[in-house]
């Protein structure tokens, strides 16, 4: 509400919540929080708890279907509602573990952008959340006092691999600090022509034409940190070695 009155362009907000009939969900608590607020809402009852409960297995992982039928009702509302731009609250994490989750288990080099359009043209979904770590929303929330709902489909299940990659990357902030933030910094920093997606490259058209490029192979990446000028002696020479293995291999 803050940043509609200090940003640039004009636009209106309204909270939209998706009540999904799961027992014992507090239904009272956001409509008399966002009222005191005195900001519009709009709450959709839809018993899409019941279909996932019906159709998941037991022991099976539920966030897929309940993702997705909540995606899809997310649209209509919008439509309904006449709203131009779907604010989703997907942060940093969120977007890292999905990073994680589609290269150990899908196979492929994909998460979720900060803006991006859905898949059938119609609408605008944005991530204004996309460059914040969740423990600083974790503090901010706290700070504030925002009602914490929690979810009984996904929120209790056992040995979810979302939960796992999040203890991972929780591990490794505090075993190697940065390596999270390297992680992050790195999917905006894609070098397409050195993937092994035929997609992108025509490897099987690759020439050699005397032609200097600056997305070309280069003799020796950039240092990505200072080091003592023994220690750069001795890598550069490692480095020497190698790149000779891989010429005398060819």
């Amino acid at each position: 509400m803050k940043l509609q009155q200090v940003a640039p362009v004009r636009f209106e907000l309204i909270a939209v919540n998706l009540d999904q009939k799961q027992p014992g969900f507090p239904e009272h608590i956001l409509p008399e929080y966002l009222t005191a607020l005195g900001v519009p809402f709009h709450i959709e009852t839809q018993d899409t708890y019941s279909i996932v409960k019906r159709v998941v297995p037991e022991g099976k992982t539920t966030c897929g279907l309940c993702s997705r039928l909540r995606r899809g009702i997310l649209y209509r509302v919008a439509d309904e509602l006449g709203a131009t731009k779907i604010a989703l609250g997907h942060h940093r994490d969120d977007i890292l573990e999905t990073f994680f989750l589609n290269l150990f288990h899908g196979g492929k080099l994909k998460t979720m952008p900060p803006k991006l359009v859905s898949d059938d043209g119609r609408h605008v979904v944005i991530r204004p959340l996309a460059y914040v770590p969740e423990r600083d929303i974790e503090k901010y929330a706290a700070m504030v006092g925002y009602p914490i709902i929690p979810c009984n489909l996904c929120g209790s299940q056992p040995n979810l691999k979302r939960a796992e990659t999040k203890a991972m990357l929780r591990q490794w902030e505090k075993d190697f600090p940065g390596r999270v933030e390297s992680a992050f910094r790195a999917m905006s920093q894609v070098v397409p022509t050195h993937l092994l997606d035929h997609a992108l490259n025509d490897f099987a058209a690759v020439r050699a034409d005397g032609v200097a490029r600056a997305d070309g192979d280069t003799a020796f990446d950039a240092m990505p940190v200072e080091v003592a000028p023994f220690e750069r002696s001795a890598d550069l020479a490692t480095r020497d070695i190698d790149d000779a293995d891989d010429v005398d291999g060819v």
